[in-house]
C-alpha cells in the first residue's frame, strides 16, 4: 500500500527561483500541491503574482519574490522576504537559468560566457551559502539543482550552456560532501528536451524535436509536469536518502541505447 504522506510537504517552505513559467512553474504548483507554502520568484514581480494567484485558487499558499539570479544582493532579499513571510526556508529550488548564446564555440564570446557561469552555477552557491547554516541548525532539508542531460554530452550549439550544467553536477557532489552531515540533502535533476519556452530554440526545430524523440525510449518530449513531480520526491520523505545525486528524466534519451 501507497503511504501518500511519504509525499506530503505540509508546513514546508519551498523557494523556486524561475517559478514564472516552465518547470519551475509546473514545480512550485506540484509542491503547493502537496502541502508546501511556495516562494514563487523569477525576474519578473507580474509573472510570478500569476502563479501565486493560480495555486491560491486551487487552495494552496504562495507569495511572489522578484529577484534576478545575477545579481546577488537581489538573492540575499529573496531569501529575507521568504524568511519574512513564512519564517524558515526548508526546500531550495534553482530552476532559474540563462541560455543566451546558441551556436558554435568558436563564436562564443567571453563576457557572454561569463555570464552564463555566473547565473547557472556561482549563483546556485550563493543560495546554498545563505540558506545552508538555518537547515543545518534544524538539521533538515532539501537543495534542488534542475541542471540537464546536457550536462552528460556535448553540443555544437549550447556547449556553454551544458558545460555549465555539467559544473552543477560537480557543485552537487561537493556540496552534498559538505551539507550533507547536517541531514542536508543536495541533488539534481537533469531533464531531458521539455517543451517550454526556454527551449522553444530546440524543440520548436523539426528536425531537432524528431530527433529528440527518436532517441528517447518514450517516444516524445517532455512536459513540465514531467519535471515537477521529481522535484516533489527529491524534497519529500520518499527522497530522504538521496542525497549527492543526479537524477534524469529525459523519455530515456540517456542510456536507452541505440537500436
Amino acid at each position: 500500500m501507497i503511504n501518500a504522506s511519504m509525499f506530503d510537504l505540509s508546513g514546508k517552505v519551498a523557494v523556486v527561483t524561475g517559478g514564472s513559467r516552465g518547470i519551475g512553474r509546473s514545480i512550485c504548483e506540484q509542491m503547493a500541491a502537496h502541502g508546501a507554502k511556495v516562494v514563487v520568484s523569477s525576474r519578473k514581480l507580474p509573472a510570478c503574482e500569476e502563479v501565486v494567484k493560480a495555486i491560491k485558487e486551487k487552495g494552496g499558499e504562495a507569495t511572489a519574490v522578484a529577484a534576478s539570479i545575477s545579481d546577488k544582493a537581489q538573492l540575499e532579499n529573496l531569501v529575507a522576504e521568504a524568511r519574512k513571510a513564512y519564517g524558515r526556508i526548508d526546500i531550495m529550488v534553482c530552476n532559474a537559468a540563462s541560455n543566451p548564446y546558441f551556436g558554435p564555440l568558436t563564436g562564443l564570446k567571453d563576457e557572454v560566457f561569463q555570464k552564463i557561469m555566473q547565473n547557472n552555477v556561482m549563483s546556485n552557491l550563493w543560495l546554498m551559502n545563505m540558506i545552508g547554516p538555518e537547515m543545518a541548525e534544524r538539521r533538515d532539508g532539501a537543495f534542488i539543482i534542475v541542471s540537464s542531460i546536457g550536462a552528460l554530452v556535448g553540443s555544437a550549439h549550447i556547449a556553454a550552456y551544458n558545460m555549465s550544467k555539467a559544473a552543477d553536477l560537480s557543485l552537487v557532489k561537493s556540496l552534498a560532501m559538505e551539507w550533507g552531515k547536517h541531514n542536508i540533502r543536495v541533488n539534481a535533476i537533469a531533464p531531458g528536451l521539455i517543451q517550454t519556452d526556454f527551449a522553444k530554440a530546440l524543440w520548436d526545430n523539426p528536425q531537432i524535436r524528431a530527433a529528440q524523440e527518436g532517441k528517447a525510449a518514450l517516444k516524445r518530449i517532455g512536459q513540465p509536469d514531467d519535471i515537477g513531480g521529481v522535484a516533489v520526491f527529491l524534497a519529500s520523505k520518499a527522497g530522504n536518502f538521496i542525497c549527492g545525486q543526479c537524477i534524469i528524466a529525459d523519455g530515456g534519451v540517456i542510456g536507452a541505447g541505440a537500436e
